[in-house]
């Protein structure tokens, strides 16, 4: 297939790998951001290819596998109205909230309906007036202009009966974050390129000043992961720290503009709680004031909702690159793909089902 195997050469992969070997002399920590990046890493078994000392740790980019817990039990209170249509991707219904998940809440006769944009969320709310339509809006930057668009159509039309639950979070924020804590061992960062596609990567180029930290746009198929990692190593051994862009076919520096005109004119920069990292300032978006007639958390009064996590999930270890699953009691046992304790078991991005997918089994040491 023309521009996909051309990224999947074993030919080429092996000479990128070559020269990797030739330029890394010392050890390095790269983080790939992305959980797409992820799949692709683990699946390939690129992490498994590189040369010794130059290890990958796997970031908290899983937009199902950073919602917080207590967004996922507002979404259950909501969707177990009897009033409300409750509209998600398919990824979120089996993410455990500490109440219960929204496949449990459908099972129960709750009227939830799986998308694939959310203007079809907006189609049932126009075709169902007397009903409560509502989207939830997760993700980071990547499906923010969609769900930007939903609300702008909503409001064109003036559907009283659509909202949305919002909890989209950015990507620049995470990367402080992870920089700022004490036990950081990231050296470079794999930015993804979906994100860069939509917001440019002018954002990442004053963190990678501050931090003298390289940050690579890559895109998602083994030879873009291999290169983009060739181009971070390659950075860290000269010294320098800049953000640089693999993935040119698809991302420009200052992204799409229509995009995130859109972004902005719908939301705006709030502080969001991340599920197993906590609270990072100024790190998602809220919808501004004058859409605030389609915030669902306003209409159905569910502001304050308690959260409790399973016991035995390490999923916030997981996240915030600590710990690998095979590191965790549950994985492979109590927790699978079919019986997830933890949101990175749950998504096709998450951590521990990339590793689920791909065989890696749990580890007998230093394991919990």
């Amino acid at each position: 297939m023309k521009y996909l195997d051309e990224y999947r050469d074993p030919v080429l992969a092996r000479r990128l790998l070559d020269e990797l070997r030739k330029v890394a002399t010392a050890p390095w920590t790269i983080m790939e951001v992305c959980g797409g990046q992820t799949h692709t890493i683990v699946r390939q078994g690129i992490d498994e290819l590189l040369p010794a000392g130059i290890r990958m740790i796997h970031g908290p980019g899983c937009p199902v596998c950073v919602t917080p817990l207590a967004m996922v039990d507002k979404a259950v209170a909501i969707a177990a109205r009897p009033e409300v249509t409750f509209t998600s991707y398919g990824d979120m219904l089996r993410v455990p909230g500490s109440i219960g998940d929204l496949i449990g809440v459908k099972a129960r006769g709750g009227d939830i309906r799986v998308v694939y944009s959310p203007l079809d969320a907006v189609r049932i709310a126009e075709a169902h007036p007397d009903r409560q339509v509502v989207f939830f809006a997760v993700g980071f930057e990547t499906t923010a202009p969609a769900n930007a668009m939903a609300v702008l159509h909503a409001a064109a039309r003036g559907l009283a009966n659509f909202t949305v639950l919002v909890s989209h979070v950015l990507v620049p924020p995470a990367i402080t974050a992870i920089l700022d804590a004490p036990d950081n061992e990231v050296r470079g960062f794999l930015a993804a390129g979906h994100v860069c596609a939509v917001m440019g990567y002018t954002e990442y180029e004053p963190i990678a000043a501050r931090y003298r930290v390289p940050i690579v746009v890559t895109g998602f198929e083994p030879l873009d992961l291999i290169e983009g990692i060739l181009m971070t190593v390659r950075q860290l051994e000269e010294g320098r720290a800049e953000v640089e862009n693999q993935y040119a076919r698809a991302v420009r520096r200052t992204g799409n503009t229509a995009a995130r005109d859109a972004i902005r004119q719908v939301f705006t920069v709030t502080d969001r709680t991340w599920r197993g990292i906590g609270e990072i300032p100024a790190s998602g978006l809220a919808l501004a004031p004058r859409y605030a007639a389609y915030d669902a958390e306003r209409r159905f009064a569910v502001e304050r909702v308690g959260t409790g996590e399973h016991p035995s999930c390490v999923a916030g270890d997981i996240l915030r690159g600590t710990r690998l699953p095979t590191d965790c009691a549950a994985y492979g046992t109590a927790c699978t793909p079919r019986t997830p304790l933890g949101a990175p078991m749950v998504s096709a991005e998450g951590t521990c089902a990339a590793f689920f997918s791909a065989g890696r089994h749990r580890s007998t040491v230093g394991s919990p």
